[in-house]
């Protein structure tokens, strides 16, 4: 027998409802509202760094809130790395780079669950170190020669 394509996912594994109360959770924030606030910017400056397939896919594993945030931004010409990230994140919202920090693990975590390791291992080898540890993963990179 042969392998046979799989099928499209109709409906992402949880709802946007669900996302924000595992966030929510997640992130120890006082209301739903804040949640959502930390869901949509980190999935926008998500989105900034994404390219290609594993964009599409992540998206396609989202709840169309979340995926809508994270595809409404066009990617950046440079890619930044993780702490870039946080950084970047901190002087958009104009909170602290811990805060920013804080509200990206905890959309992070959620959203590489809704991944699935095949594709989050696809996403953290098309983006620059750091950012294993925001989505939760060892940094495990292989040595550079010297």
């Amino acid at each position: 027998m042969y392998d046979q394509p799989r099928p499209h996912q109709a409906h992402p594994a949880m709802t946007f409802e669900q996302m924000l109360e595992r966030v929510r959770y997640e992130g120890a924030y006082p209301t739903r509202e804040r949640a959502g606030e930390a869901v949509r910017t980190v999935m926008a400056a998500l989105g900034q760094q994404l390219v290609g397939d594993e964009r599409v896919e992540l998206a396609q594993a989202l709840p169309l809130e979340a995926a809508l945030a994270l595809t409404a931004q066009i990617p950046a010409t440079e890619r930044l790395t993780g702490w870039g990230f946080v950084k970047d994140m901190a002087a958009r919202t104009g909170t602290s780079p811990a805060i920013a920090r804080w509200d990206t693990g905890a959309v992070l975590a959620v959203v590489s669950r809704l991944a699935g390791s095949d594709l989050l291992a696809r996403i953290l080898h098309q983006l620059p170190g750091g950012y294993a540890l925001l989505f939760g993963q060892a940094e495990l990179r292989q040595p550079q020669p010297a």
